[in-house]
């Protein structure tokens, strides 16, 4: 598989955050809120959640500044965060600990054009699910993201074959997290299994498996043979390369290197705002390449160095986003 040209890449696994400032829909758990992590995040980038209108506006201004500057990556799908519905379908703000609204994504988006694309985040057990699947496709959607673990739904249950038939329908890709949950608190992890996604892509979905499968247990990377089994039996099956120089998950990056059958199934991703880290490549490259991979201080591009440094070829987002129909003339 031939390099993309400079500037060529679109990443699908940014992640827009937000606090809530009374006007983005947006929700954040006071549990969350004082979390050791979450300080630490918010003391990393450098913000404050007794100003979240600033913030924000940091936050969004650090995302836009680095994307612009990078060499490789011309465009970001921004990722929403739905979340926890209850047996009627209700958001249950009690159960919730993070929401970042669709809204909030679609007017980004509508912002900032010519950087970024629209990724909403649709929990398929809302009363809705089916709706607001057609309302954020005709908003201009690009894919939608899901994270079970932290969501609390099942998604291999059969009871939510109406929702991937109306992403079929519409050409939307599902990008699925898959895994050990670790940012938000996982309720039951084994929701987060690969193979759960057989539902949605035997009702003709396209499927994206974020952080290419890995399990986030350090080296133990159990969903490997699953990873090979759904990409040899389901041609419109992906996974990302979001966090996989993570310590958690450098186990699966250094495993794909050996699989270059998999490799056209492999879309770019960074899962930013997340580190990412060299140490999968030290011992394993050459000085000069290291000492690149080092001075790279751009996550875009350092991900695109680190990756391609260790031997993994991957694809753009950009090749699978399907050609919008032309509006009819009034």
């Amino acid at each position: 598989m031939s390099a993309p040209a400079e500037k060529s890449l679109i990443d699908c696994h940014v992640h827009l955050a937000a606090l809530p400032d009374g006007d983005n829909g947006c929700f954040i758990s006071p549990k969350l809120l004082k979390s050791p992590l979450f300080r630490f995040l918010l003391w990393k980038q450098d913000l404050s959640s007794a100003h979240p209108q600033e913030a924000n506006r940091k936050y969004l201004d650090h995302l836009v500044t680095e994307l612009r500057a990078s060499r490789h990556v011309r465009k970001a799908v921004l990722l929403g965060m739905d979340g926890f519905y209850d047996q009627s379908g209700l958001l249950n703000r009690a159960q919730t600990e993070f929401l970042i609204s669709n809204d909030y994504v679609l007017k980004t988006v509508q912002a900032y054009p010519d950087l970024f694309l629209a990724g909403p985040s649709i929990n398929p057990q809302r009363e809705d699910a089916v709706d607001e699947v057609h309302r954020c496709a005709d908003a201009g959607a690009v894919l939608v993201k899901i994270l079970p673990n932290a969501q609390q739904f099942n998604p291999a249950d059969l009871k939510y074959r109406p929702f991937y038939r109306a992403l079929a329908e519409r050409k939307l890709p599902l990008l699925s997290h898959v895994g050990y949950e670790f940012s938000l608190i996982g309720k039951d992890q084994s929701v987060g299994e690969p193979d759960r996604l057989q539902t949605a892509l035997d009702e003709g979905v396209t499927v994206i498996a974020a952080h290419a499968c890995s399990s986030g247990l350090m080296l133990y990377e159990k969903f490997l043979p699953t990873l090979l089994d759904l990409a040899q039996r389901y041609p419109h099956f992906y996974a990302d390369i979001s966090a996989l120089t993570l310590p958690n998950r450098l186990g699966m990056l250094l495993h794909l290197r050996h699989h270059p059958e998999l490799q056209e199934r492999l879309l770019f991703g960074t899962d930013y705002p997340l580190s990412v880290f060299h140490l999968a490549a030290w011992g394993r490259v050459g000085l000069r390449t290291l000492s690149k991979m080092i001075r790279t201080t751009n996550r875009f591009d350092r991900q695109v160095i680190v990756c391609r440094g260790l031997g993994l070829n991957f694809r753009s987002f950009g090749d699978m986003i399907a050609p919008r129909p032309a509006m009819p003339n009034p």
